[in-house]
């Protein structure tokens, strides 16, 4: 297995610049791992998909304002992403680790001045937050660890919000418009996230409770999306990539809603892959044995595909971390079927997706995807996998 075998040349056309409007109307890839078949509908469909007593899990997690442009105290522009909150550090939460640019000046003992209104933000604006450079972060290309100081009565968020914006990804280059489009419908009120779940954009709350009035159950975890969803795969050999920890949550009542509908025979339906990690990472092989008592109807693994298992269980976890990394040849031990965006070439997300399918099943679908003019990555179409 190479990091060359998840490649594929997209042309710039179809990365999508805006959302769908509405969300659901985007377009929906669905493949079938049992045949390899592929059908093309639209995301206000995906009801077809889902049977009564499916189990439908996505992750709530808000981005949060994580954009930050300054200046130097020279002058000289820098830019800075919140990453996340280094605890370990400072108690307090005032080091947070970054992606900063440009990376060959922003060195240990800069400091950064941020105004109010932000990238826009007139001379004459307050200095709402100074960021200090303090140490580069170990194992990452661009990071650094800031510590934040706010403007006199100002607490750290406050001083955040002032200043930063929503971060798009910077392949969606000429966007304008609400950045509310770029947070689900059913996101929690704080924010921990340094990018959006954007599986979950194409939920309405409308085609929410049409699923709910179905009989399709719904349940939330929250991964906090970190720093792996800015990285591709540099390695000749993808195994030899590091993964960074992000932090997640799957309350109990996930877990009993899991078991519940595994023991009726239904499916586990993550929608993203931050719920796929979020699941999976709590799956333990060490806890007690959970096998339930029928298979989920209409579910068979393809070849060298996810299957469940009936050995560990999965567990309530807690302010937890994870660095679970998913590419062909893992199992998968809760999930069932995915719904999830088209990726970026030569990412940890392309080869989780193939390992959820095949790798030959996936590019099949992104080869068709391209094919049928699908628009591509966080504001584009979706797919489902079953």
């Amino acid at each position: 297995m190479r990091t060359d075998d998840f490649d594929y040349t997209l042309p710039d056309e179809l990365i999508a610049q805006e959302p769908a409007e509405p969300r659901d109307s985007c377009r929906l890839l669905v493949l079938h791992r049992d045949t390899g078949s592929i059908e093309h509908r639209h995301f206000w469909e995906i009801g077809d998909y889902l049977e009564p007593g499916d189990l439908l899990v996505v992750n709530q997690t808000r981005v949060m304002p994580a954009r930050l442009v300054g200046h130097k105290r020279t002058g000289a522009l820098a830019e800075t992403l919140l990453l996340r909150r280094r605890e370990d550090i400072d108690a307090m939460g005032g080091v947070w680790e970054c992606l900063v640019s440009p990376g060959k000046r922003l060195k240990p003992g800069v400091v950064v001045e941020y105004r109010a209104g932000g990238a826009h933000a007139p001379a004459t604006a307050p200095v709402v937050l100074e960021g200090e450079i303090i140490d580069f972060v170990e194992d990452s290309r661009g990071g650094r660890l800031v510590r934040f100081t706010p403007a006199q009565g100002l607490s750290l968020d406050e001083a955040v919000h002032r200043a930063g914006h929503v971060p798009l990804p910077p392949y969606i280059t000429s966007y304008d418009g609400d950045p509310e489009k770029y947070q689900t419908v059913y996101a929690m009120n704080e924010e921990h996230s340094a990018a959006a779940p954007t599986a979950g954009l194409h939920f309405t709350p409308q085609l929410i409770e049409s699923l709910r009035n179905k009989g399709v159950a719904w349940e939330t975890v929250e991964l906090e999306v970190g720093i792996d969803t800015f990285r591709l795969v540099e390695e000749d050999d993808p195994t030899q990539h590091v993964m960074h920890t992000e932090r997640y949550h799957v309350p109990q009542r996930v877990v009993d809603a899991i078991h519940a509908t595994k023991a009726a025979g239904h499916r586990v339906v993550a929608v993203g892959t931050t719920s796929v990690r979020s699941l999976e990472s709590a799956y333990s092989a060490q806890a007690p044995a959970w096998d339930p008592p029928v298979v989920a109807r209409g579910f068979e693994a393809a070849p060298d595909s996810a299957a469940t298992t009936g050995t560990g269980d999965v567990v309530e976890r807690t302010d937890a971390t994870t660095n679970l990394y998913l590419m062909p040849g893992s199992t998968f031990h809760v999930v069932d079927a995915m719904i999830t965006n088209f990726h970026v070439p030569r990412s940890t997300l392309m080869m989780l997706v193939s390992a959820f399918a095949t790798r030959e099943q996936v590019m099949d679908a992104y080869q068709q995807a391209i094919q049928q003019r699908y628009r591509f990555f966080s504001f584009g179409d979706a797919m489902l996998i079953v």
